[in-house]
């Protein structure tokens, strides 16, 4: 697979019991459940799992004959949302379209409870007590840095971030990020880019949390000041948005 257009005509060899031979070039290539294609764009994969979240929903829609909020919650919680939201860090969508692609299955399975129907996607969310996807990626980035941060997954930071290490002032916190250039919106909305102004934005206490429970009841405080989770990212007309 040949990412950028510097390399769209080069052929690659492998060399095998002495004879070279010519690797097959790939339009995609699924990797880790996550489907990659030269673009970058995961137009394709946002596709792939709305259509898997989509089939979820018809068949609690076929299934069920008697649906309340509850049932509905725990059911879309458990085997719906995961589809929508795996990996989502690095999926992120970029574009519009892809990300109102995944908002529909949700705005969708919100309308399965019969009493919730004709009230509008922004009441079904404030009824069921369910963001909309576009805020609970933002808040999953957040959880993410988090723990890349404090070593809770296992991957050294500077793999992925530069260290903004300036006392000057009394902006910023403890792990505060330097911001880096990006020349393409493309590398801006990458998982390494597009966190670190929202990161950077948050409080003290709440990036030195003790726990990662203690830091999702932070994050949640801080960033309701900044977004309405059950509007932020419906029907915006967005692209490559940095956070």
């Amino acid at each position: 697979m040949h990412y950028g257009s510097q390399t769209e005509n080069h052929t690659y060899t492998m060399s095998e019991e002495g004879t070279k031979r010519d690797l097959e070039v790939i339009k995609e290539e699924k990797d880790l459940g996550v489907k990659f294609d030269p673009s970058l764009s995961f137009s394709k994969h946002a596709a792939m799992v709305a259509n898997k979240a989509n089939r979820m929903v018809g068949i609690i829609r076929r299934t069920f004959d008697f649906m309340d909020e509850e049932i509905l919650k725990i059911l879309y919680k458990t085997l719906v949302r995961p589809h929508l939201e795996y990996a989502n860090s690095i999926w992120n969508p970029l574009y519009n379209k892809d990300a109102q692609i995944i908002e529909k299955v949700q705005r969708r399975a919100t309308k399965i409870v019969p009493s919730l129907k004709e009230m509008s996607y922004e009441e079904r969310l404030k009824k069921l007590k369910l963001p909309t996807l576009a805020y609970r990626r933002i808040r999953g980035d957040m959880i993410q840095v988090f723990k890349i941060m404090h070593r809770i997954n296992d991957m050294e930071k500077e793999t992925l971030f530069r260290m903004d290490d300036s006392k000057t002032g009394t902006r910023g916190h403890t792990y505060k990020i330097q911001k880096q250039h990006t020349r393409l919106n493309l590398r801006s909305h990458t998982f390494s880019s597009r966190v670190v102004n929202q990161w950077n934005a948050l409080p003290e206490h709440v990036v030195c949390a003790e726990t990662i429970n203690r830091f999702k009841t932070g994050v949640d405080k801080a960033l309701v000041k900044e977004y309405n989770k059950f509007t932020h990212g419906v029907g915006q007309l967005w692209q490559a948005t940095v956070y």
